[in-house]
């Protein structure tokens, strides 16, 4: 589980196994010994540290990659808020304007516009909520 992971995340960045391995200062077969060892957990953690992703997706524990990828959840939050800002806009003139225009005034494109920002803004903005504030022993 841990070899096909390694593999896969080498190849969505277009790096081979080999390349991975000397850039982290293992040897050259280091990741194909995994298939019958299990490696070290300062390893894990240099190997989980290069490709971005938690130890418990390298062992295979979870799917998700990033303790603070959004989850379920988070994304219902997310459009929670987003309704929310929606509204409180509708209301209050002056909070929603883009390019000089209110919400109201805004054709299809730009109001389409608008709330994809708003909702990339949100979810950037819980993504590193959870990136900062989550303990450490919750990595």
């Amino acid at each position: 589980m841990m070899f096909d992971r390694v593999k896969e995340l080498s190849e969505q960045r277009g790096e081979n196994l080999k390349i991975v391995a000397q850039k982290l200062g293992f040897s050259e077969n280091a990741f194909y010994k995994w298939k019958t060892q299990s490696p070290k957990s300062e390893t894990l953690e240099k190997v989980a540290d290069y490709f971005d992703v938690s130890i418990d997706y390298l062992l295979g524990r979870t799917d998700k990659k990033r303790y603070y990828d959004l989850t379920e959840k988070d994304e219902r939050d997310v459009e929670r808020d987003l309704e929310r800002i929606l509204n409180s806009a509708e209301s209050d003139l002056g909070l929603a304007s883009f390019d000089g225009r209110v919400l109201d005034e805004m054709d299809e494109e730009d109001r389409e516009l608008y709330i994809t920002s708003l909702k990339n803004a949100l979810r950037l903005h819980k993504r590193l909520a959870k990136k900062k504030f989550t303990p450490k022993k919750y990595r």
